[in-house]
């Protein structure tokens, strides 16, 4: 079973979900951008979280797409492949995972269940349930659409074997630096900052890796930050911070996937294609976002070869 260390260094990309114009997850579609994200150094993929939809789209939908992008991910070159199988109940849960299992994923990504408040004896069951996957499993801390992962949850996923990490998007640094400290205590137990305007702080405080929705169109800040955090160069990571926060701006246009799906639709990398009961950018917002990244230009991801999506 990989560690965790392993899994969630550097920099993931949680990818946005090409789209058909009924919604319908496209991995044929997802080709050109998996494309330029490889090219410029991208290696490790997260599927289906926030910024792909992965709650909006139907179980019955996503063995084709995960198949797919993780087929092409594979034929790229080596890397990692991470889907998200949160869901409200653990029998939902074990579908996705099964799915994400077949489809050659390299582990599994799951938040503790969404809807309803439940007990943290009854969030870390969750957790164990996944154990018969044969798959190791991050534990996802998004308290904003779930359950928080707690101290007492902390703990017992700390007890499972097969769970192997943490991400974290609550943007609460004193949360963090406690999550860190813990993971300290058991080898290969890994954790990766969601939070964008954090990114560097998060690597300051033991972090391992980042997951920022930002790099769907920009990968390349994120990358830069994480080197020149390792090689000790403080005013580039400056830089590369500020460069992120700068990006996510956007979100003051029109916020979240459908903004990013809008631009990367702009540049021949995706559809424009969002899950029900999302809508797509107006032509106003488009216009407003493609304005807005206008000074950004240099940083923006482009397609490889002049692909263009289906």
């Amino acid at each position: 079973m990989r560690a965790g260390t392993d899994l969630l260094a550097g920099v993931t990309v949680p990818l946005v979900t090409p789209m058909d114009r009924d919604g319908t997850p496209s991995a044929p579609t997802a080709t050109a951008l998996l494309d330029a994200l490889h090219r410029v150094g991208v290696r490790r993929l997260m599927l289906l979280g926030s910024n792909g939809e992965g709650p909006l789209v139907p179980t019955r939908a996503l063995a084709p797409f995960v198949e797919g992008v993780t087929a092409h991910w594979r034929a790229l070159g080596e890397g990692v492949v991470t889907v998200n199988v949160t869901a409200a109940g653990t029998a939902d849960a074990l579908d996705r995972a099964a799915i994400a299992a077949a489809a050659g994923a390299d582990a599994l990504v799951l938040s503790p269940p969404i809807y309803f408040h439940h007990r943290a004896g009854e969030i870390v069951d969750h957790y164990a349930a996944l154990a018969g996957t044969g798959l190791p499993v991050i534990a996802y801390n998004a308290p904003r659409y779930s359950n928080p992962v707690t101290e007492a949850v902390l703990d017992g996923l700390l007890a499972l074997d097969h769970v192997v990490g943490v991400k974290d998007s609550s943007g609460d640094l004193d949360w963090l630096r406690h999550l860190t400290g813990r993971a300290a205590s058991r080898p290969g137990f890994a954790v990766s900052q969601g939070a964008e305007t954090q990114l560097a702080a998060a690597l300051d405080l033991g972090a391992h890796g980042v997951t920022p929705g930002v790099t769907n169109l920009a990968p390349g800040p994120a990358l830069a930050l994480c080197a020149a955090h390792a090689a000790g160069d403080r005013d580039a990571v400056a830089l590369a911070q500020e460069r992120i926060t700068a990006l996510t701006g956007l979100h003051g246009i029109r916020p979240g996937t459908p903004a990013v799906k809008e631009i990367l639709a702009r540049r021949s990398l995706c559809t424009p294609h969002v899950a029900a009961p999302l809508r797509r950018c107006t032509p106003d917002e488009g216009d407003r976002l493609q304005d807005f990244l206008s000074p950004h230009e240099d940083q923006l991801l482009h397609p490889t070869n002049g692909q263009q999506h289906g």
